[in-house]
């Protein structure tokens, strides 16, 4: 077989979902992919958009400005049409799975350049846009325990998880993120792309909307939660409404070293779980541990993760489940803040976090050998993958 190494991994920054206050509430979702893969072609000019075999582009909402926006928005961007696309659904890994699907067709021998992709906007096409439950599914499941806010509040209570820690790791998660966006960390994959303000003066947005650079412990504790009457999740210990997209160049490790390209990880495995969709949020427990045991492996043979914080509660939940960690500030877990400062984008954060964890173990984790990034996603799906430091 052969093997798929990453050559470059960009996003967009993450912006408030907002009608009125978001950064990019007058920019289309696919304009901001086209950003997103112009920049990928312009940092990497020894590629041309024809010389990619296919595009992957992961979308949970794929209805209105978002309905087959892997195919529209390649086309609107003037790219080749003889260059296939294909929209991957699978709720929030979405991204994760595109990028999967074109490192399995790589290895398998299928095209030597893929690009992976996820993007979503949240606020033109929010959650449930246009959503028909299948009846049956409502006389398996109870429909008041579907929503998001609903099953991180059960997982909370199921798993006893204090709203004082969640409220701990919404703090480091804040000030790691800024830490990491004030040392130039996420210029290393951010595309800077024009926003607006709120006065509606436009701007270079370069950097993420939703980080706080001063987050109070004594204010989340006085939110209360708009899930549950008296419950514990709020929003700040939940992942914004954002938008956003991501794009990873995944290409054979042989065309890679033919073109002269540096890279620093490869693709090592993934899988796909499910889960209860009344407790959605467990589903990195069961793809991480189905992942470590087909390798081999056990959580402390991997030196670093990305996982995509969706709740507070959830995250916890599995981190301390799979015995990688108790509470906040964490090791080795999203060393450069998370989602739940970072926002979630849907289909695009788990691109995202395989952009991120590229990036982090290029830099402040050099010796890292394998970097694990993995997430939750709606209606019980689940994701994660291996990325390994490549030997030259």
């Amino acid at each position: 077989m052969k093997e798929c190494v990453v050559v470059d991994g960009v996003r967009s920054p993450n912006a408030r979902a907002h009608k009125e206050k978001g950064w990019f509430r007058n920019v289309r979702p696919d304009e901001i992919l086209i950003k997103v893969y112009e920049a990928l072609f312009e940092r990497n000019p020894k590629v041309a958009p024809e010389d990619v075999e296919a595009v992957f582009c992961g979308t949970a909402n794929q209805a209105g400005m978002q309905n087959d926006i892997a195919r529209l928005a390649w086309l609107a961007g003037g790219f080749p049409e003889s260059v296939p696309t294909n929209g991957i659904g699978q709720q929030c890994p979405s991204g994760m799975a595109a990028a999967e699907h074109a490192a399995r067709a790589i290895m398998c021998g299928e095209g030597d350049i893929y690009i992976a992709s996820g993007v979503e906007d949240m606020e033109k096409v929010p959650m449930a846009f246009a959503m028909d439950f299948p009846p049956r599914l409502l006389k398996r499941y109870k429909y008041e325990e579907i929503p998001m806010g609903a099953t991180a509040e059960k997982v909370a209570e199921l798993y006893k998880v204090k709203r004082e820690d969640m409220e701990l790791m919404a703090y480091w998660s804040n000030m790691k993120a800024a830490e990491a966006r004030d040392a130039g960390k996420f210029a290393r994959e951010i595309v800077p792309i024009e926003g607006e303000k709120e006065d509606g003066t436009k701007f270079i947005v370069d950097r993420d909307q939703w980080i706080r650079d001063n987050p109070s412990l004594e204010q989340m504790a006085a939110m209360k939660s708009p899930f549950k009457e008296g419950g514990v999740v709020t929003a700040a210990t939940s992942s914004p409404l954002t938008v956003g997209a991501a794009a990873l160049l995944l290409m054979s490790r042989e065309k890679a070293d033919e073109l002269g390209f540096d890279y620093h990880i490869k693709y090592s495995g993934g899988v796909m779980a499910g889960c209860d969709p009344t407790v959605m949020g467990l589903g990195p427990i069961y793809a991480a541990r189905k992942l470590l045991d087909r390798k081999g492996m056990t959580v402390k043979d991997i030196d670093i993760w990305e996982l995509n914080e969706a709740f507070a509660s959830q995250s916890l939940a599995c981190l301390r489940e799979l015995g990688i960690a108790e509470n906040a500030p964490f090791e080795n877990v999203n060393v450069w803040g998370g989602a739940l400062a970072l926002g979630h984008p849907l289909g695009e954060s788990g691109v995202r976090i395989i952009v991120t964890l590229n990036n982090i173990m290029k830099t402040d984790y050099k010796d890292a050998k394998y970097g694990v990034a993995v997430l939750c996603g709606g209606f019980g799906n689940a994701n994660a993958s291996l990325w390994e430091k490549v030997e030259k």
